[in-house]
Protein backbone atom coordinates (compact mmCIF):
# COMPACT_ATOMS: atom_id res chain seq x y z
CA UNK A 1 0.00 0.00 0.00
CA UNK A 2 1.30 3.19 -1.13
CA UNK A 3 0.56 5.55 2.02
CA UNK A 4 -0.37 10.03 1.78
CA UNK A 5 -0.82 12.72 4.43
CA UNK A 6 -4.20 13.96 4.49
CA UNK A 7 -6.14 15.35 7.08
CA UNK A 8 -9.18 13.64 8.57
CA UNK A 9 -12.23 14.70 10.24
CA UNK A 10 -14.72 13.19 12.55
CA UNK A 11 -18.10 15.70 13.30
CA UNK A 12 -17.44 18.15 15.64
CA UNK A 13 -15.12 21.12 15.78
CA UNK A 14 -11.85 22.35 14.75
CA UNK A 15 -10.19 19.95 17.04
CA UNK A 16 -11.51 17.08 15.26
CA UNK A 17 -9.62 17.73 12.31
CA UNK A 18 -6.40 15.17 12.51
CA UNK A 19 -3.08 14.80 10.00
CA UNK A 20 -2.88 10.94 9.48
CA UNK A 21 -1.21 8.58 6.94
CA UNK A 22 -4.09 7.11 4.66
CA UNK A 23 -3.88 4.89 1.57
CA UNK A 24 -3.18 6.96 -1.46
CA UNK A 25 -5.91 6.49 -4.07
CA UNK A 26 -5.19 5.05 -7.80
CA UNK A 27 -6.64 6.55 -10.86
CA UNK A 28 -9.26 4.00 -12.64
CA UNK A 29 -10.15 4.38 -15.85
CA UNK A 30 -11.02 7.97 -17.52
CA UNK A 31 -9.72 9.15 -13.69
CA UNK A 32 -6.22 11.02 -13.28
CA UNK A 33 -4.14 11.25 -10.34
CA UNK A 34 -3.14 14.91 -8.93
CA UNK A 35 -0.17 15.85 -6.65
CA UNK A 36 -2.33 18.45 -4.71
CA UNK A 37 0.13 22.67 -4.30
CA UNK A 38 -2.85 24.33 -2.78
CA UNK A 39 -6.69 23.73 -1.53
CA UNK A 40 -9.37 26.54 -1.47
CA UNK A 41 -10.96 26.19 2.08
CA UNK A 42 -15.16 27.10 1.68
CA UNK A 43 -17.78 27.37 3.95
CA UNK A 44 -19.22 24.26 2.59
CA UNK A 45 -15.74 22.52 4.24
CA UNK A 46 -16.20 23.44 8.03
CA UNK A 47 -20.12 23.20 7.36
CA UNK A 48 -19.91 19.50 6.43
CA UNK A 49 -17.45 19.07 9.44
CA UNK A 50 -20.06 20.40 12.08
CA UNK A 51 -22.07 17.49 10.74
CA UNK A 52 -24.41 19.79 8.49
CA UNK A 53 -23.90 20.52 4.75
CA UNK A 54 -22.73 17.50 2.95
CA UNK A 55 -21.90 15.39 5.89
CA UNK A 56 -24.70 13.04 4.95
CA UNK A 57 -22.56 12.08 1.82
CA UNK A 58 -19.70 10.78 3.68
CA UNK A 59 -18.38 7.14 4.69
CA UNK A 60 -18.37 7.60 8.94
CA UNK A 61 -16.66 3.78 8.53
CA UNK A 62 -13.46 4.98 6.92
CA UNK A 63 -11.13 7.79 6.96
CA UNK A 64 -13.38 11.43 5.98
CA UNK A 65 -11.59 13.76 4.36
CA UNK A 66 -12.46 17.09 3.69
CA UNK A 67 -12.14 19.43 0.77
CA UNK A 68 -12.90 20.20 -3.01
CA UNK A 69 -11.40 23.19 -4.91
CA UNK A 70 -8.04 21.30 -6.15
CA UNK A 71 -4.85 22.84 -7.83
CA UNK A 72 -2.25 21.00 -8.24
CA UNK A 73 -0.21 18.61 -11.27
CA UNK A 74 -1.33 15.79 -12.76
CA UNK A 75 0.60 12.70 -11.01
CA UNK A 76 -0.42 9.77 -13.11
CA UNK A 77 -3.53 8.86 -15.93
CA UNK A 78 -5.96 6.42 -15.90
CA UNK A 79 -7.00 4.43 -19.01
CA UNK A 80 -8.83 6.34 -21.43
CA UNK A 81 -8.23 9.24 -20.62
CA UNK A 82 -7.29 12.47 -23.52
CA UNK A 83 -7.63 15.17 -21.83
CA UNK A 84 -4.57 15.44 -19.65
CA UNK A 85 -1.08 14.43 -19.25
CA UNK A 86 1.60 13.74 -16.54
CA UNK A 87 3.10 17.23 -15.50
CA UNK A 88 0.24 19.24 -16.04
CA UNK A 89 -1.20 22.08 -14.04
CA UNK A 90 -4.19 21.12 -13.50
CA UNK A 91 -7.52 22.55 -10.98
CA UNK A 92 -11.40 21.59 -10.38
CA UNK A 93 -14.04 20.84 -7.59
CA UNK A 94 -14.09 17.06 -8.34
CA UNK A 95 -17.14 14.86 -7.81
CA UNK A 96 -18.66 17.79 -5.67
CA UNK A 97 -21.45 17.18 -3.74
CA UNK A 98 -20.03 14.24 -2.94
CA UNK A 99 -16.40 13.62 -0.94
CA UNK A 100 -13.34 14.85 -3.28
CA UNK A 101 -11.05 14.38 -0.23
CA UNK A 102 -9.23 17.42 -1.24
CA UNK A 103 -7.13 17.85 1.65
CA UNK A 104 -4.53 15.60 0.79
CA UNK A 105 -1.40 14.99 -0.83
CA UNK A 106 -2.46 13.56 -3.71
CA UNK A 107 -6.46 13.24 -5.48
CA UNK A 108 -8.20 11.05 -7.40
CA UNK A 109 -10.28 12.66 -9.97
CA UNK A 110 -12.52 12.10 -13.25
CA UNK A 111 -10.57 14.32 -16.00
CA UNK A 112 -13.33 15.88 -17.61
CA UNK A 113 -14.10 17.23 -14.07
CA UNK A 114 -10.78 19.81 -13.83
CA UNK A 115 -9.00 21.85 -16.32
CA UNK A 116 -5.51 23.51 -17.03
CA UNK A 117 -4.12 26.29 -14.98
CA UNK A 118 -3.34 29.02 -17.17
CA UNK A 119 0.59 30.24 -17.32
CA UNK A 120 0.65 32.76 -15.04
CA UNK A 121 -1.83 31.96 -12.69
CA UNK A 122 -0.37 30.77 -9.34
CA UNK A 123 -1.46 27.65 -7.35
CA UNK A 124 -3.03 29.79 -4.94
CA UNK A 125 -5.12 31.94 -6.93
CA UNK A 126 -6.18 28.54 -9.08
CA UNK A 127 -6.96 26.57 -5.79
CA UNK A 128 -9.40 29.69 -4.70
CA UNK A 129 -11.05 29.87 -8.03
CA UNK A 130 -13.27 26.52 -8.41
CA UNK A 131 -16.17 25.79 -7.03
CA UNK A 132 -16.80 29.67 -5.95
CA UNK A 133 -16.02 30.66 -9.67
CA UNK A 134 -18.41 27.27 -11.10
CA UNK A 135 -21.56 28.73 -8.78
CA UNK A 136 -20.93 32.53 -10.31
CA UNK A 137 -20.80 31.16 -13.76
CA UNK A 138 -23.37 28.48 -13.67
CA UNK A 139 -25.77 31.08 -12.03
CA UNK A 140 -24.82 34.08 -14.24
CA UNK A 141 -24.14 32.41 -17.52
CA UNK A 142 -25.94 29.13 -17.82
CA UNK A 143 -29.18 29.63 -15.83
CA UNK A 144 -29.24 33.44 -15.85
CA UNK A 145 -28.40 33.70 -19.71
CA UNK A 146 -26.86 37.02 -18.49
CA UNK A 147 -25.71 39.29 -21.84
CA UNK A 148 -24.52 42.39 -22.97
CA UNK A 149 -26.95 44.99 -22.44
CA UNK A 150 -28.75 42.60 -20.10
CA UNK A 151 -29.45 44.83 -15.91
CA UNK A 152 -28.67 42.34 -13.20
CA UNK A 153 -29.12 42.79 -9.64
CA UNK A 154 -26.57 40.53 -7.35
CA UNK A 155 -27.90 40.87 -3.80
CA UNK A 156 -24.88 40.08 -1.62
CA UNK A 157 -22.21 40.87 -3.57
CA UNK A 158 -19.74 41.25 -1.64
CA UNK A 159 -19.02 37.68 -0.68
CA UNK A 160 -16.39 34.90 -2.58
CA UNK A 161 -19.66 33.81 -5.14
CA UNK A 162 -20.95 37.59 -5.33
CA UNK A 163 -17.42 39.37 -6.23
CA UNK A 164 -16.97 36.94 -9.22
CA UNK A 165 -20.23 36.67 -10.45
CA UNK A 166 -20.05 40.48 -10.72
CA UNK A 167 -16.69 40.24 -12.66
CA UNK A 168 -18.23 37.45 -14.60
CA UNK A 169 -21.66 39.56 -15.33
CA UNK A 170 -19.46 42.97 -16.11
CA UNK A 171 -17.21 40.64 -18.29
CA UNK A 172 -20.52 39.67 -20.42
CA UNK A 173 -21.03 43.38 -20.80
CA UNK A 174 -24.18 43.47 -18.11
CA UNK A 175 -24.99 46.80 -16.54
CA UNK A 176 -24.69 45.46 -12.63
CA UNK A 177 -26.18 46.55 -9.67
CA UNK A 178 -25.23 44.81 -6.69
CA UNK A 179 -26.41 45.05 -3.31
CA UNK A 180 -24.08 44.48 0.23
CA UNK A 181 -24.05 45.69 3.68
CA UNK A 182 -22.17 48.84 4.99
CA UNK A 183 -18.83 46.80 5.68
CA UNK A 184 -18.29 45.65 2.10
CA UNK A 185 -19.11 48.60 0.07
CA UNK A 186 -15.64 49.46 -0.13
CA UNK A 187 -15.37 46.02 -2.46
CA UNK A 188 -18.28 47.22 -4.17
CA UNK A 189 -16.19 49.87 -5.19
CA UNK A 190 -13.31 48.09 -6.17
CA UNK A 191 -15.25 45.68 -8.45
CA UNK A 192 -16.62 48.86 -10.11
CA UNK A 193 -20.10 48.20 -10.26
CA UNK A 194 -22.33 50.62 -12.04
CA UNK A 195 -24.91 50.59 -9.02
CA UNK A 196 -23.94 50.30 -5.62
CA UNK A 197 -26.78 50.01 -2.99
CA UNK A 198 -26.25 49.91 0.45
CA UNK A 199 -28.41 46.94 2.02
CA UNK A 200 -27.87 48.81 5.81
CA UNK A 201 -29.37 51.69 4.83
CA UNK A 202 -31.81 51.11 1.23
CA UNK A 203 -33.86 48.09 0.33
CA UNK A 204 -32.59 46.79 -3.16
CA UNK A 205 -36.55 46.51 -4.41
CA UNK A 206 -37.29 50.42 -3.63
CA UNK A 207 -34.05 50.95 -6.14
CA UNK A 208 -33.83 48.65 -8.60
CA UNK A 209 -36.19 48.19 -11.26
CA UNK A 210 -36.17 47.06 -15.01
CA UNK A 211 -33.59 43.90 -13.88
CA UNK A 212 -33.82 41.14 -16.36
CA UNK A 213 -31.76 39.09 -13.97
CA UNK A 214 -31.71 39.18 -10.03
CA UNK A 215 -28.92 36.19 -8.06
CA UNK A 216 -29.80 36.53 -4.58
CA UNK A 217 -26.74 35.19 -2.76
CA UNK A 218 -28.29 36.02 0.76
CA UNK A 219 -32.25 34.59 1.30
CA UNK A 220 -32.55 35.74 4.42
CA UNK A 221 -35.50 38.67 5.18
CA UNK A 222 -37.31 37.60 2.17
CA UNK A 223 -35.13 38.97 -0.12
CA UNK A 224 -35.87 36.48 -2.86
CA UNK A 225 -39.63 37.64 -2.87
CA UNK A 226 -38.75 41.25 -2.63
CA UNK A 227 -36.54 40.61 -6.18
CA UNK A 228 -39.36 40.07 -7.87
CA UNK A 229 -40.12 43.45 -7.41
CA UNK A 230 -37.27 44.75 -9.65
CA UNK A 231 -37.77 42.08 -12.64
CA UNK A 232 -39.38 42.53 -16.12
CA UNK A 233 -42.32 40.46 -17.21
CA UNK A 234 -40.40 36.94 -18.39
CA UNK A 235 -37.31 38.22 -15.58
CA UNK A 236 -34.70 35.65 -14.39
CA UNK A 237 -34.44 34.59 -10.66
CA UNK A 238 -31.60 32.71 -9.00
CA UNK A 239 -31.52 31.52 -5.19
CA UNK A 240 -28.46 30.20 -3.79
CA UNK A 241 -29.05 30.38 0.09
CA UNK A 242 -31.60 27.61 -0.05
CA UNK A 243 -34.36 25.95 -1.96
CA UNK A 244 -36.53 27.68 0.90
CA UNK A 245 -35.83 30.96 0.17
CA UNK A 246 -37.62 30.91 -3.58
CA UNK A 247 -40.72 32.58 -4.15
CA UNK A 248 -43.71 30.29 -4.09
CA UNK A 249 -44.80 28.96 -8.31
CA UNK A 250 -47.91 31.29 -7.09
CA UNK A 251 -45.84 34.39 -6.46
CA UNK A 252 -43.27 33.38 -9.65
CA UNK A 253 -46.41 33.02 -12.04
CA UNK A 254 -47.98 36.17 -10.31
CA UNK A 255 -44.93 38.14 -11.09
CA UNK A 256 -44.28 36.69 -14.70
CA UNK A 257 -40.74 35.19 -13.70
CA UNK A 258 -38.58 32.41 -14.36
CA UNK A 259 -37.49 31.65 -10.71
CA UNK A 260 -35.38 28.74 -9.42
CA UNK A 261 -32.52 27.49 -6.88
CA UNK A 262 -29.38 25.71 -8.20
CA UNK A 263 -26.27 24.10 -6.63
CA UNK A 264 -23.06 23.89 -7.96
CA UNK A 265 -21.82 20.74 -10.06
CA UNK A 266 -18.44 20.17 -11.75
CA UNK A 267 -18.27 21.45 -14.78
CA UNK A 268 -14.98 21.03 -17.32
CA UNK A 269 -16.89 24.40 -19.40
CA UNK A 270 -16.97 26.09 -16.91
CA UNK A 271 -13.64 25.68 -15.16
CA UNK A 272 -12.09 26.16 -18.87
CA UNK A 273 -14.51 29.77 -19.21
CA UNK A 274 -12.92 30.44 -15.95
CA UNK A 275 -9.28 29.73 -16.88
CA UNK A 276 -9.28 32.10 -20.36
CA UNK A 277 -11.04 34.87 -17.73
CA UNK A 278 -8.09 34.64 -15.40
CA UNK A 279 -5.88 34.63 -18.43
CA UNK A 280 -7.01 37.70 -20.09
CA UNK A 281 -7.28 39.30 -16.50
CA UNK A 282 -11.03 39.79 -16.18
CA UNK A 283 -11.30 38.34 -13.22
CA UNK A 284 -9.59 38.95 -10.06
CA UNK A 285 -8.78 36.53 -6.76
CA UNK A 286 -8.88 38.30 -3.96
CA UNK A 287 -6.61 36.11 -1.69
CA UNK A 288 -6.95 36.18 2.43
CA UNK A 289 -5.32 34.28 4.87
CA UNK A 290 -3.04 30.74 3.57
CA UNK A 291 -1.87 28.12 5.70
CA UNK A 292 0.33 24.92 5.21
CA UNK A 293 -3.17 22.05 5.28
CA UNK A 294 -1.17 21.03 9.13
CA UNK A 295 -3.01 24.32 10.16
CA UNK A 296 -6.55 23.99 8.00
CA UNK A 297 -8.33 24.77 11.57
CA UNK A 298 -6.84 27.78 11.49
CA UNK A 299 -8.21 28.53 8.58
CA UNK A 300 -11.76 27.26 9.80
CA UNK A 301 -11.85 29.14 12.58
CA UNK A 302 -11.06 32.47 11.03
CA UNK A 303 -13.86 31.04 8.26
CA UNK A 304 -16.06 30.66 11.01
CA UNK A 305 -15.72 33.61 12.59
CA UNK A 306 -16.03 35.57 9.51
CA UNK A 307 -12.67 37.71 9.88
CA UNK A 308 -11.33 37.48 6.27
CA UNK A 309 -12.21 39.57 3.37
CA UNK A 310 -11.20 37.26 0.67
CA UNK A 311 -10.44 33.40 0.22
CA UNK A 312 -8.99 31.43 2.46
CA UNK A 313 -6.22 28.75 0.88
CA UNK A 314 -4.23 25.80 2.26
CA UNK A 315 -1.03 24.52 0.89
CA UNK A 316 0.07 21.37 1.16
CA UNK A 317 2.21 20.69 3.10
CA UNK A 318 4.54 23.20 4.85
Amino acid sequence: MTSMNAVTFTKGGVENLTVQSIERPEPRPTEVLVRIDAVGVNPIDWKTRSGAGMYANYDPSGPMVLGWDIAGVVEDVGAGVTRFRTGERVFGMPRFPDPASAYAEFVVAPSRQLARIPEGVADLAAAAVPLSGLTAYQAIVDTLHVGQGDRVLIHGAGGNVGQLAVQIAKARRAEVWASEVSERQDVLKNLAVDHAINSDEDDFADLAEGMNAVLDLVGSDRSSVRALRTLIDGGRLVVLSSRSDLPSEEQLTEANVHGTWMLVEPDYAGLDALAAMLSYGLLKISLGETRPLSEVGALHAIGEAGDTPGRLVATVWD
